[in-house]
């Protein structure tokens, strides 16, 4: 079931994380220190030497693509881990033939550190430990009331850079979308009656902000799942479901929260609409914050404890701190990275549960 899980809830949040797990002891001698991949000893200069660093990457883009973005990553982290006590013989990179591939990867201790969705994460953390979640542009509403989105409209992006992002489920200009808006914006509480009168659009079922966090709306708010909306089609991508949006074909739908920010121009341009998208539409819900790809270790490994742990997460919050660093981990849309902790992907773990509950009901 696991493995099922995985693929359904990574498969669109394709952004590269890296995961590390595991502790291990130091020996107190270079002589004592076991001579293989993934063992650590003391370096004549003080610093303690690694001679294999394994990372591995979750394959979000093809392969050699992956693998010739990151070849400047070995020097960067060889270089930062040198100044934070360690030094590192060999950093080699691979990308695994999926998901759960990485993620068993780490629980079996044959990769030390791997760039995973927070899906991945929440799956294999019995085998792996979070350490960061990589950071994406702000915007300038984070609120869990949809009124507070339409009162504050337009949403801009900001320089700060967070860990999350929502998913939003927007009304249309139908008359049904406008009559569910009011009622969003005159501060009334939405019934079951009124949201599955709606004609909705939803992404593919593995999509988080399109389909995974909506449903878990939808459970938390009226006790029933996206499958039991009687007026629900499937687009194929955003832009689909915003030109059906405009149209009128669908009342709502299920989307990430900067996504009328990207249409913007094709709502007045291709949609053929005579005002603009926030003029048009309104946020009617707001799911948990989802959180972005994850930076894990091994529980397993055997060069890691809580002092590399420590180092590996200076060394990476570093590297996405400089020009250089943040060329490399744009191949998963980085732009740095974050402490993370395993609670913040609780809302993760509760939408895997409801997925798993709905699979075993089927």
């Amino acid at each position: 079931m696991k493995k099922i899980l995985a693929l359904l809830l990574v498969s669109v949040l394709c952004v590269g994380l890296l995961c590390g797990c595991g502790q291990s002891s130091e020996p107190e001698t270079a002589e004592e220190a076991p001579d293989a991949a993934g063992t650590e000893a003391e370096a004549p200069a003080g610093n303690i030497a690694i001679e294999t660093l394994r990372v591995a990457f979750v394959p979000s883009r093809e392969p050699d693509e992956i693998i010739t973005a990151t070849e400047p990553l070995k020097e960067l982290l060889t270089q930062e881990l040198a100044k934070l006590g360690y030094d590192v013989g060999n950093v080699d990179i691979t990308v695994g033939t999926s998901y759960e591939a990485v993620g068993e990867a780490l629980s079996a201790g044959t990769a030390d550190v791997g760039l995973i969705p927070g899906g991945t994460y929440v799956l294999y953390d019995d085998g792996c430990d979070v350490l960061l979640t990589a950071t994406r542009d702000g915007l300038s509403i984070d609120s869990d009331s949809a009124k507070d989105w339409n009162d504050n409209a337009p949403t801009e992006p900001t320089t700060e850079q967070v860990t999350s992002y929502r998913a939003l489920m927007i009304a249309g200009p139908s008359e049904k979308g406008q009559e569910l808006a009011a009622k969003v914006n005159a501060g009334e509480a939405l019934t079951w009656e009124d949201v599955s009168g709606a004609n909705w659009s939803v992404a593919n079922s593995s999509s988080p902000a399109g389909y995974i966090y909506p449903s878990l709306w939808l459970q938390e708010n009226f006790g029933r799942n996206i499958t039991e909306l009687p007026h629900a089609v499937q687009s194929d991508s955003y832009g689909s479901a915003f030109a059906r949006l405009a149209s009128g074909q669908v009342d709502v739908l299920c989307t990430y929260a900067d996504a009328r920010r990207d249409y913007e121009d094709e709502w007045v341009g291709e949609y053929a609409m005579s005002n603009s998208i926030w003029d048009d539409t309104a946020v009617i819900g707001v799911t948990p914050a989802i959180y972005n790809d994850t930076i894990s270790v091994s529980k397993t490994s055997p060069i890691m404890d809580d002092a590399f742990k420590a180092a590996l997460s200076e060394a990476f919050i570093n590297i996405g701190n400089t020009e250089e660093g943040k060329a490399v981990i744009a191949i998963y849309s980085h732009n740095g990275y974050l402490p993370a902790q395993s609670s913040d992907y609780d809302s993760e773990r509760a939408a895997q549960e409801m997925i798993q509950s709905l699979n075993s009901a089927g």
